[in-house]
């Protein structure tokens, strides 16, 4: 008779430890101020985009042309647009737009690219060096470039610059996963689970994708700024989110054509971008620190 206990018991230990491990990390979490200081950036932006219809002061999409480019007062506590539209209010809503490009980015590439990069590091061989090949052709264009021509061939739209930035962000999650995966799949309990008869799919699934999380959540957390910067540049070429919808890049740019007589136009959607990906950044940066063992305390 085959013992089976023991390696039933050897592929249940990374999911024991899981729980240990994120009480450390969120305990190393809070002990760095930028990263909480990143987290409540990223919590407001949340808190914004979920209730913009009872934050915004006015209708985003309101044309009144006798007051534009008012500068900012007791009325329009940030002025108003070319059309008269409150500055404010579209902005608000514009963290919708930003929260929900950078949502989707994250799990579209996160899916293809984790996929393909699970798939290259465990199976290795010929699924290996033609992914890992397609990776390399997607790399050679640099980001912007390659997502101007994708969103260029397609047209300007919202799903567009979702179908590019998925595109173009996917193989940083196929390196990723790939580079981890080729560490977990010798170990004990990999093996167990290979002994015990798992397909490789239910290896892949069960037992690689939840101790390759670490850093994977860390590379989502950047990613999201990076998605947001990315289709603000975007929108500031006309290529991204299209008027009238409220769009941060869609704002600076023609806030641009006001620089010298209404820098405000300008000012609050630049501002509205750094901080945003800024507390993206920080919050990336800490859960680095919070999940790499060698970064305790």
């Amino acid at each position: 008779m085959v013992d089976t206990a023991a390696p039933a018991l050897a592929v249940s230990a990374p999911r024991q430890q899981t729980r240990g491990n994120v009480a450390r990390a969120w305990a190393q979490l809070r002990r760095n101020r930028a990263a909480l200081v990143g987290l409540v950036i990223v919590a407001v932006l949340v808190f914004t985009a979920i209730f913009a219809p009872f934050l915004a002061p006015y209708n985003p999409y309101t044309v009144a042309l006798d007051q534009r480019l008012q500068p900012p007062d007791a009325t329009h506590l940030m002025g108003t647009d070319e059309l008269g539209r409150d500055i404010l209010s579209r902005l608000i809503y514009g963290a919708r737009v930003a929260l929900w490009v950078g949502i989707v980015t994250v799990v579209l590439a996160g899916t293809l690219g984790i996929g393909a990069g699970l798939a290259a590091g465990y199976l290795g061989g010929r699924w290996d060096a033609i992914i890992m090949r397609l990776v390399d052709v997607f790399l050679a264009f640099p980001v912007i470039i390659l997502a101007i021509a994708i969103v260029a061939v397609r047209g300007p739209g919202l799903t567009n610059v979702l179908i590019a930035l998925a595109l173009v962000y996917w193989t940083s999650y196929a390196r990723v996963s790939r580079g981890t995966v080729l560490l977990l799949r010798e170990e004990e309990y990999t093996w167990a689970a290979r002994t015990l008869g798992a397909s490789p799919v239910r290896i892949m699934w069960r037992h690689l994708l939840p101790n390759a999380i670490a850093p994977l959540v860390v590379l989502a957390s950047l990613g999201m700024g990076n998605a947001i910067l990315a289709e603000a540049a975007l929108s500031f070429l006309g290529l991204g989110i299209q008027p009238p919808e409220a769009s941060w890049g869609s704002m600076l740019n023609f806030g641009m054509q006001f620089l010298r007589d209404a820098s405000f136009l300008s000012t609050f959607p630049g501002l509205a971008i750094f901080v945003t990906v800024l507390g993206f950044n920080l919050l990336g940066d800490g859960l680095r620190d919070a999940l790499d063992p060698r970064m305790r305390t």
